[in-house]
């Protein structure tokens, strides 16, 4: 009987305990415990704010050589690489029969000069034969005035005045028809020439050919590029930054660039253009950015990670950019004074490079904001204040 009462003494022991224990666990660790909380205080800094993005070198200026018309690559001049200067010859198309249609309209221009010249030469024979019907109608005229002629023979002579006459405005027809000849003739041979001319594909301006995208032999249609060049003194860099965090974005910012391929060197630029459009699919605002020093050997198309300075404030009231909620529609930090936490609304500035974030009206100096915690916090929430939530 003895044994029996000292057994369920035991069991009664032991079940305080588990209970202790447990009530001990939920105290620390349970939804009764406090919420653990990091605190800071309001500061005044000096913050640097700064924008960060991903572009992709690009250039400025780039072209597409191509024919004006369908045809046949002949010979390309050029390859990948090759730095080429304006002017230069890049490609050349088969003419087919275009030197002998260029031959032929030569040879039109050239007919159609000598009938301007022959036009010419009739036109001062009809105005001699007219001066000289002219002086014999006048002669005859004053002869038969004294009767020294029939009037039959002046008729006769004022009808041969008519006749040269008729011939001298039918050589100025001639002429004018024959100068009009020449111009067009002449205007086929010049186009003849421009089409010959265009089959050679000279290069615009001093450059880099980055792509060839035609051999000779295969056939390309009007427009279609034979080869492709970048001014590799117009490579910038294409900016997309989110539009939620691009406040500040000026044309001039001082600009830090870092190439995929060259991780540890940072090349100095600043914007150069805003542009006008943005993208409304992934919510981002484009810039360019050009090189203060354009790099050697960068590959058009490359990643690049870009950090522009902002121009910062002195003096600011600061706290880390993490200290921030949103509650209710409202941005605002929770504040604990007197033991007791309370939600108060803040109107944030700019961000500096070092995560912490401007306060332009809701604190002052010294006032201790929570900064990160366990789980969501309300008014009446027991909180243990801790300097780092990683341990236990």
């Amino acid at each position: 009987m003895k044994l029996s009462i000292n057994r369920r003494t035991a069991f009664i022991l032991a079940g305080a305990a588990l209970l202790a224990a447990f009530v001990w666990v939920l105290a620390r660790s349970g939804p009764l415990a406090p919420v653990r909380v990091t605190v800071t205080q309001v500061v005044r800094a000096d913050p640097a704010p700064m924008l960060f993005g991903i572009g992709v070198v690009e250039a400025r200026r780039s072209y597409l050589v191509g024919p004006t018309g369908a045809g046949r690559v002949r010979q390309v001049a050029v390859d990948v690489g090759d730095v080429v200067r304006a002017g230069q010859l890049l490609a050349e198309m088969d003419p087919v029969d275009l030197d002998q249609r260029l031959a032929s309209t030569v040879a039109a221009a050239a007919r159609a000069r000598n009938a301007v010249d022959t036009a010419a030469a009739q036109l001062a024979d009809s105005s001699a034969r007219r001066e000289v019907a002219a002086a014999n109608a006048r002669r005859y005229d004053d002869l038969g005035g004294k009767g020294f002629v029939s009037s039959s023979v002046t008729e006769g002579k004022a009808q041969e005045l008519k006749s040269a006459e008729a011939q001298l405005a039918g050589a100025e027809a001639a002429l004018a028809g024959a100068r009009q000849d020449l111009i067009r003739f002449n205007a086929e041979r010049d186009g003849a020439q421009q089409q010959r001319a265009n089959l050679r594909l000279l290069a615009p301006a001093d450059g880099l050919v980055t792509a060839r995208d035609a051999e000779p032999g295969s056939t390309v249609v009007a427009g279609q590029a034979v080869l492709r060049l970048v001014a590799a003194d117009s490579l910038w860099v294409k900016l997309r930054l989110d539009q939620n965090r691009s406040a500040g974005l000026q044309v001039g910012l001082p600009a830090e660039i870092v190439l995929r391929s060259r991780p540890g060197q940072v090349l100095a630029g600043k914007v150069a253009r805003i542009e006008l459009l943005s993208d409304s699919v992934t919510e981002e605002r484009i810039a360019q950015v050009s090189f203060d020093t354009p790099p050697r050997d960068v590959s058009v198309g490359e990643m690049a990670e870009i950090t522009l300075r902002l121009p910062g404030v002195k003096q600011a009231l600061v706290l880390p950019n993490a200290a921030l909620r949103q509650r209710g529609g409202k941005t605002g930090v929770w504040v604990q004074a007197a033991d007791k936490l309370s939600f108060v609304a803040v109107r944030a500035g700019i961000s500096g490079a070092d995560g912490s974030v401007q306060i332009l009206d809701g604190l002052k100096e010294g006032d201790a904001v929570i900064v990160h915690s366990e789980r969501d916090l309300v008014e009446d929430s027991r909180i243990k204040i801790v300097s780092a939530l990683g341990g236990s």
